[in-house]
Parts: C-alpha cells; sequence; structure tokens
C-alpha cells in the first residue's frame, strides 16, 4: 500500500476522510490537500483507472488493522505441525518421552508428523519402525488418531497423528429387555391359581355320553 509521495500516479481519485467523493485531481495537488488537514494520502485501490486514494490518519488505520488481527487470531486456533523423530532401536526411557511430548502436542489440538529414520543395514528390518509406530497409535489413542497409512519416503517411515475430536463416543445399544426403561413386546401368560406349575392346561374331558334314544339321567326331585 503506497502513501503519500510514493504515489508514482499523476492522476488519481480522490476520497476524503469520510468516505465522500471529492473527485479526479493531479496526485500533487491530492497530497496537498491530506497535508493540510494533517492527514495522509493513501492508495487503497491501486488497479482502478485512475487509481483510488483517500485522505487518512494512516498511522492510526494501521493501529486498527493490527487490532482486529490480533482479535481475530484470539478466536482461533491455529493447527500448528509439529514433528518427532524416532529411531528403530529407541530404548524404552526415550520412547516414554517422545511419546510424552507427542501426547502434549496433540493435547494442544496440533497435528504431529512422526517419523522413524533408518540408518545401514537398519533398513533390512523395516517392520522395527512399523511396530514401534502402531504401538505409538495405541498408546495416543485417547488423544489422537491416525491420518492415512503408515508409508516410506526414501530411508524413513511416516505417520501421520491429528487431534481426537472432542465429540464422545457413542454408547452402542443394549439388548432388547435389558434395561432400556422399555416395556417387553412380548405377551405374558398369566399363571391361575390350577395352573401353578405353570403347565398349559389340557383339554376338559366329557363324561360319558348315554345310549342312544335314552335321555339324561334324571336329577333329583324337587320337593
Amino acid at each position: 500500500m503506497r502513501i503519500n509521495h510514493r504515489i508514482r500516479i499523476p492522476e488519481v481519485r480522490v476520497v476524503d476522510a469520510d468516505g465522500e467523493l471529492i473527485g479526479v485531481m493531479p496526485t500533487q495537488k491530492a497530497m496537498e490537500l491530506a497535508r493540510e488537514r494533517d492527514l495522509d494520502l493513501v492508495e487503497v485501490a491501486p488497479r482502478s483507472r485512475p487509481p483510488v486514494c483517500r485522505i487518512m490518519d494512516y498511522g492510526k488505520y494501521k493501529y486498527e488493522l493490527s487490532k482486529r488481527a490480533r482479535k481475530a487470531k484470539s478466536r482461533q486456533h491455529q493447527i500448528q505441525m509439529k514433528e518427532m523423530r524416532l529411531r528403530p532401536k529407541i530404548e524404552e526411557h526415550d520412547y516414554d518421552f517422545k511419546a510424552k511430548k507427542v501426547r502434549t502436542f496433540l493435547e494442544e489440538r496440533d497435528k504431529v508428523r512422526v517419523t522413524v529414520i533408518f540408518r545401514g543395514r537398519e533398513m533390512t528390518h523395516p517392520e522395527r519402525g512399523e511396530k514401534i509406530l502402531k504401538r505409538l497409535v495405541e498408546d495416543m489413542s485417547e488423544v489422537g488418531v491416525q491420518e492415512g497409512p503408515i508409508r516410506r519416503e526414501g530411508r524413513n517411515m511416516v505417520l501421520m497423528l491429528i487431534p481426537k475430536s472432542s465429540g464422545g463416543s457413542k454408547t452402542p445399544p443394549s439388548k432388547a429387555g435389558e434395561g432400556d426403561g422399555k416395556p417387553s413386546t412380548g405377551k405374558r401368560v398369566s399363571k391361575t391359581s390350577g395352573d401353578r406349575s405353570g403347565e398349559k392346561p389340557g383339554p376338559v374331558k366329557s363324561g360319558p355320553k348315554p345310549p342312544a334314544g335314552e335321555g339324561p339321567p334324571p336329577g333329583p326331585v324337587a320337593k
């Protein structure tokens, strides 16, 4: 952004400090107008024809821009790429120290590029590097997840870890009737007083039928 004498264009379109258009005039005259008001002539649209310049307090303008940038930056965390290097024959205490650093990076919401560096004859045993990286993925499972497969880059083996999302894990659905608070859909078979053993009652057997032509035996005669 060019200001005052750094504006080399002979003619510019001028806007005053209140945003009102003054018009097209020679650049020298526009600078004199800005100087009379103790302000600066600032080129705000250099690609326009003629370029647009505004009369303003350039120092105050830069301060306001910086203030807004700091405020926007404080509202968001910029994800950074961290790097951790391991050896295929790493000692246990070295592994614990570096794993702790990786955990810190992930807790701070940064990505981590983990590189296993092979030297000399170590290249004949790539499974050792892969074993270390898989162990690290398992150890970081609470705070991070693996991004993409483990890959080879020349003599190195590379793993990418990213922060785990803050959303809670989903609880697997419980089986029907196991403490879900919902009534069972099956029908209950009520037990009668004569069926306490839980067995289904059998068919009711009727007495012997009277011979053909005979009626039912006479009942008692009412007195």
